[in-house]
Parts: structure tokens; sequence; C-alpha cells
């Protein structure tokens, strides 16, 4: 969120919320209107879904951010890896700054849903 008030305690820092690792599913960093990714532990909610139900880090990602999180009316969204090496950059935001690598070097940055390669 950009220009919020000082003194706001977001959900980047809260583990669970914002930030999770789970060495058998995925590592998880979140950032958006806090209050609503500590209320549905989004960033736990997107390893657990993979661990428990076998679903692809891409489809675990898009329930909880486009499904889940919209439906309670929460903005934002996440980056994340999983154990092979699979790489996320998920939101529902009009942007999100971000950047990734891959397993093979290529290098990937976006601020908006396109990528720059």
């Amino acid at each position: 969120m950009t220009a919020k008030r000082y003194g706001r305690i977001g959900d980047s820092p809260v583990i669970g919320a914002g930030t999770w690792a789970d060495n058998s599913s995925c590592a998880v960093s979140a950032t958006g209107h806090g209050e609503f990714f500590i209320r549905y532990h989004v960033a736990a909610d997107i390893c657990s879904r993979m661990k428990y139900t076998g679903v692809s880090l891409d489809e675990a990602a898009n329930t909880v951010i486009n499904g889940v999180l919209v439906e309670a009316g929460g903005d934002g969204g996440i980056i994340a890896i999983d154990h092979d090496g699979n790489i996320a950059a998920v939101f529902n935001s009009a942007g999100m700054y971000r950047a990734q690598i891959d397993t093979d070097g290529k290098v990937k940055v976006g601020i908006y849903k396109d990528w720059i390669e």
C-alpha cells in the first residue's frame, strides 16, 4: 500500500499472513491490505493448499489471491517458489513490483500484469 499511515502494522512480517515457508510445499512472501492477509492467513494457506491437496503453486496462489482474498475485499499479491523451483507472482491489484530469476537463470521483472524479459 502506498502512503500508509505511520505506526501501521502490515502483514508482511506476520508469520502465516505475509510470510511462510515449508520445505514440503513452498515459500511465500505477501504484500497488500494486511488486515485481510492476516485474517485469511494468506501465505500459509497457499502452502497448505499445495501440501494437503496436491495442487500446483500457481493454482494454490490464484485460488487464494484471486478467489478467497477478492471475495473478502482484499487487495495485494504474493511472490512464491515451490520445492521444485517453480515461481509464482500473483496479484489482484493494478500492479505489484516484482522480479524473478528461474532455475535456468532467466530474469523477469514487472510492475503491471505483463513481464519484461
